[in-house]
């Protein structure tokens, strides 16, 4: 049994009964090598926690970053009546709801529970929060945006409980808490997980995120059709990858932009600070723009770059997984930079998902355009998912390939 201090014995098995039931959703768990819908941190979050829950009202408790499920769906097995979350993921916030309705069909069949989700990190989110239970993100830039919203916009007394896998925590996380709290504190090591605690919210701190910077390299500005000397604003919150500057892939793929054909109709899969989605509008305002991501971090940076370079009507912006929502053959044009992490690990998962998505939406004879890490050798993946697959471009770290839509 979970040994939750402070907490009666019957809301100690309670957890323990409903974490039982939780999967890391999609998946069963049954995958030997798969992901697990509850781990040691947040095991140690909701034991630290609970004191603090068994004391605060409803819609005082928000949680941040859950992966699965476990942070929701324990606060409420401990007694919590409604709470507030928000995760980056799209697919992490359809994995809590799905476990949510597993543990209202068992353990918690009947309990009153209310949770309001939000799609975006904002200061709705968290305001007057008095706790906030974290998942650790593997970015500082994304903990200090999450850290000044609450620090901002919660109540005096907050408790922050930020937890991780002590293999992924460094010293530069506390210094971070630090900047926006008085006082921060790390829990005993508990199956290879820590806690931060942080209390006393500095008022006075200005918001970090997001940051905005102009870029003048050469390959964004002959994509994008712009002079030499001319910008392309990007606008990046903290959770989005590669902050606000341009990644190496997507530069790779901005090489060969003047290959590209015309399209009225284009896809930005996995859009990022959606700057492949400004330059496909910047050279051409005939074309209509699509661009998805997952992350709601991405999302919200994608839209603000967009508007930021005057071409927002004509981005539409999606948080979407591999672009499950967009219509079949609805596109002339898909380029596509995709992840090859899921959180800490090496994972192609998502890259297939977004060929499967890019065979669907293309139309006949539309072309696909990818930028991925050479030793990941693609191409096969492409030509069986999409169709005829050429290399345009590689390098030892980067290659550039085109598919064509049977």
């Amino acid at each position: 049994m979970t040994d939750v201090p402070d907490v009666p014995d019957d809301a100690a098995t309670r957890l323990r009964d409903t974490l039982a039931v939780l999967t890391p959703w999609p998946e069963d768990g049954t995958r030997p090598d798969g992901p697990v819908a509850v781990d040691a941190t947040d095991r140690l979050l909701l034991d630290e926690a609970a004191p603090l829950l068994a004391s605060t009202a409803a819609g005082d408790v928000v949680v941040v970053g859950d992966r699965f499920g476990a942070l929701t769906v324990g606060a409420r097995a401990l007694d919590v009546a409604a709470l507030r979350l928000h995760t980056d993921a799209v697919t992490a916030e359809r994995a809590v709801a799905a476990n949510l309705r597993a543990a209202n069909a068992g353990p918690l069949h009947g309990s009153p529970f209310d949770l309001q989700t939000f799609d975006a990190l904002e200061p709705a989110s968290v305001r007057g929060a008095r706790v906030v239970l974290l998942q650790l993100p593997r970015s500082l830039a994304a903990l200090q945006e999450v850290a000044d919203l609450v620090a901002r916009e919660a109540a005096d007394d907050v408790v922050l409980l930020a937890g991780g896998r002590v293999k992924h925590m460094t010293h530069a996380m506390n210094d971070v808490l630090a900047a926006s709290f008085t006082h921060v504190r790390a829990t005993l090591a508990r199956g290879k997980s820590r806690a931060l605690v942080a209390s006393g919210p500095r008022r006075s701190r200005p918001p970090s995120y997001p940051v905005t910077a102009v870029l003048h390299d050469a390959e964004l500005l002959a994509a994008a059709g712009l002079p030499p000397g001319a910008g392309v604003t990007v606008v990046a919150h903290g959770g989005v990858f590669a902050g606000a500057a341009l990644d190496l892939g997507t530069r790779a793929l901005l090489r060969t932009a003047d290959r590209w054909p015309a399209a009225a109709d284009a896809l930005d899969l996995g859009c990022g600070t959606g700057l492949l989605a400004t330059v496909l509008a910047l050279r051409d305002p005939g074309t209509r723009v699509v661009a998805t991501d997952r992350s709601a971090a991405a999302a919200a940076s994608a839209r603000a770059t967009a508007l930021a370079n005057g071409v927002g009507e004509r981005v539409t912006v999606l948080r979407d997984d591999a672009g499950a929502g967009e219509a079949d053959a609805s596109a002339d044009l898909v380029v596509c930079n995709p992840p090859f992490h899921d959180r800490a690990a090496l994972s192609t998962d998502a890259a297939h998902r977004m060929f499967a998505t890019a065979a669907r939406v293309l139309r006949p004879g539309g072309e696909l355009w990818c930028v991925y890490n050479s030793v990941l050798r693609y191409r096969g993946a492409l030509a069986r998912a999409v169709g005829p697959t050429e290399q345009v471009a590689r390098d030892p770290r980067f290659t550039v390939t085109r598919s064509v839509r049977r």
